[in-house]
């Protein structure tokens, strides 16, 4: 192990995937990264940490730890096969051809307009509402007399 290391990810016989911080990482801090990446502490066991439910992709979920730790910045050792950097990816599994083709032709088709949608009537723009001109006089106001007014009955 290199000196400056801060934690130390491996396999316990007892304990399946284990974590440990060494002594330049504050406890509390170790143990709050540690927690959060899905370890629990091991009782009676000082800075010791396991995996909790390894049986769930317990070698990808310890790697994944390894990998995030790495990225804020702490130096970690891990066994060959729990280190990122070290390991290759499991191998993946390729689609059969038949699916491949499938999903190109279900992209195809969302891309495309669909049949049952006639297109959207173009709407034209409202003609201009047309203003009247100003006549060339001025228009006569006849006022009436109130009726009632001055007459007497």
């Amino acid at each position: 192990m290199e000196p400056g290391t801060h934690f130390i990810f491996g396999t316990h016989d007892d304990h399946g995937f284990v974590a440990s911080f060494t002594s330049s990482v504050p406890s509390h801090l170790a143990h709050w990264f540690l927690v959060r990446e899905q370890f629990e502490p091991v009782p009676g066991e000082p800075r010791l940490f396991r995996l909790t439910d390894p049986e769930h992709d317990g070698s990808r979920r310890t790697r994944q730890a390894v990998h995030d730790l790495r990225r804020m910045g702490y130096a970690v050792h891990a066994d060959y096969l729990l280190d990122p950097a070290a390991s290759a990816d499991p191998p993946h599994l390729a689609l059969p051809r038949g699916l491949m083709e499938r999903r190109s032709r279900v992209a195809q088709a969302a891309a495309a307009r669909s049949p049952q949608r006639s297109p959207s009537p173009a709407t034209a723009r409202p003609g201009a509402r047309l203003i009247p001109q100003k006549p060339d006089y001025a228009p006569t106001v006849h006022r009436t007399a109130p009726s009632g007014a001055g007459l007497s009955g």
